[in-house]
């Protein structure tokens, strides 16, 4: 007989929503981001992934991170690694496909990113690193105002995590990148400063603080980043702090293998062809690994062209035409074309000169200053003087004593056009500081200064830039400064940006 017992039911509901609440509540802390937020470690695994990354072993790397995502699925750094991955196969392919293919991955892993760990350094400097990544790319498709807006947030990111994390060391050594490039913004992007109005620094500022990174790691800090961070170094030296030797110094230890991975070889060439180092160059080129495991660097073979015809060796052309071949992006193109044409001009093949400018004129685009001079050269229909072009083949690649040797008094009375008289009385200029007779080499720039000043060609300008860092480099500060000044005063229609640049640099070094 069913016998009705009010206080048992009763008893047996209380017990079953308890567990139903029980249920409901273990359900909800399985889905709070407090249960299963992110973390960030940076251990063996990930710190091999990103050796392979800057090996160029992308495809290794893209493997591997495949795994440690199935593996360890709350380690965030796997969507920092993969923004590596990513960045390079863009920065060194330029292709525009890819670029646009990847590109949403940025918006897809901060996302992630910030669900993580906020109480970790990694949190915000994750962030801002791959929009740094992205700023870079889109810099180069001219995607301007996304690229500032990016830096803008960028560095409020690292602003806030270096007061909430002092000493962690990738914060210095981003804040000292963007801290040193602030100042020499060039004044065709000067309405970017509006955007980026939080971010103040100097030359000065920047390189103390990356060097306070290197020191640290020198003192037995753990900093994953280290190697990355002496290359950033260089190149700031190199780029902003107008130091080609010291530059070249900072990667003396930097551990830097070039016959082991093309980014290596690329990095140390990079600065050996402008250091006066183009045999060095040249090796480190040709004993780059290239196909199988490693990503394509098709702008190795333009440099090794390029290195090749600093000697005067015009066999340079099959590199330049193998880049020509294999690369997806749109600039050095037309100015690969240009060192062809420069090749048979050397070689006395002036039919062949006037056959690659017609490429130049019709392949690429002219939207960075060597593709824009090459177009110029091009439109103009005047192939350059022979004896000049040799002479600035043989300064760019530092055989000083070669090119001085070409400048005689009788080589420049044989010229008679203005603008060849100019460039002769600029290129002794540069050799003769190139051989460090700092003197001589100013008395020529301020006639170069005196005669091109009204022209719309570079030489001037670029005199007076040089003379300014002669005299930074004898400690004449005044005098360098008033040069530089003048540089910044003068308007050429080719490399204004780039030695303006340089100018500001100058100007921020000297306070």
């Amino acid at each position: 007989m069913f016998y009705f017992n009010p206080m048992a039911i009763q008893a047996r509901h209380i017990k079953i929503r308890g567990i139903f609440m029980l249920i409901m509540a273990l359900a909800m802390l399985a889905a709070s981001p407090l249960a299963a937020k992110g973390y960030f470690n940076y251990n063996a695994r990930a710190k091999g992934i990103y050796a392979k990354i800057f090996e160029l072993r992308l495809d290794e790397a893209t493997t591997a991170l495949v795994r440690m995502k199935a593996e360890e699925p709350d380690n965030l750094v796997v969507y920092h690694l993969e923004n590596y991955v990513d960045f390079f196969t863009v920065f060194v392919s330029e292709d525009v496909a890819a670029y646009r293919r990847l590109k949403p991955n940025m918006d897809k892993r901060l996302a992630a990113i910030g669900a993580g760990n906020a109480a970790s350094p990694y949190f915000l400097y994750t962030q801002a690193e791959i929009r740094l990544h992205w700023a870079l790319l889109k810099f180069r498709f001219e995607e301007y105002y996304s690229a500032f807006l990016d830096i803008n947030r960028a560095h409020k990111m690292l602003v806030q995590n270096q007061a909430k994390f002092p000493d962690f060391l990738g914060n210095k050594k981003d804040l000292g990148i963007l801290h040193a490039a602030v100042g020499t913004i060039p004044d065709n992007y000067r309405w970017a400063l509006s955007l980026v109005s939080s971010l103040e620094g100097t030359v000065g500022q920047g390189k103390a603080e990356v060097a306070q990174v290197l020191a640290a790691c020198r003192r037995g800090a753990e900093f994953p980043f280290q190697q990355e961070t002496q290359v950033l170094y260089a190149f700031l030296l190199l780029h902003l702090d107008g130091r080609p030797e010291a530059a070249w110094a900072a990667l003396d230890n930097a551990g830097l293998k070039p016959q082991s991975t093309p980014l290596h070889a690329f990095v140390l060439a990079n600065v050996a062809m402008r250091t006066g180092r183009n045999e060095d160059a040249i090796r480190w080129i040709a004993a780059a690994p290239r196909g199988g495991a490693f990503f394509p660097f098709p702008y190795l073979d333009y440099m090794h062209g390029v290195a090749k015809l600093r000697r005067l060796d015009t066999s340079g052309r099959r590199h330049l035409s193998a880049f020509i071949t294999a690369t997806r992006g749109r600039h050095y193109i037309k100015e690969a074309y240009q060192k062809l044409a420069w090749a048979d001009l050397l070689d006395g093949n002036a039919a062949g000169y006037k056959r690659y400018m017609q490429s130049v004129v019709s392949k690429g685009t002219d939207a960075v200053g060597g593709d824009q001079n090459a177009l110029r050269e091009a439109e103009s229909a005047t192939a350059p003087h022979t004896l000049l072009l040799k002479a600035r083949l043989l300064y760019d690649g530092g055989y000083y004593d070669r090119a001085l040797a070409l400048m005689t008094d009788g080589e420049q009375r044989k010229l008679t056009e203005f603008l060849h008289q100019l460039e002769f009385v600029y290129r002794k200029g540069r050799i003769l500081h190139g051989l460090e007779r700092y003197a001589e080499a100013l008395v020529i720039y301020d006639e170069a200064i005196a005669m091109g000043q009204n022209s719309t060609s570079f030489f001037a300008c670029n005199a007076a830039l040089q003379a300014g860092m002669v005299e930074e480099k004898r400690q004449r500060k005044d005098s360098a400064r008033r040069y530089y000044q003048k540089c910044l005063s003068l308007k050429p229609t080719e490399y204004k940006t780039g030695l303006h640049q340089q100018a500001k640099a100058g100007l921020s070094r000297l306070g």
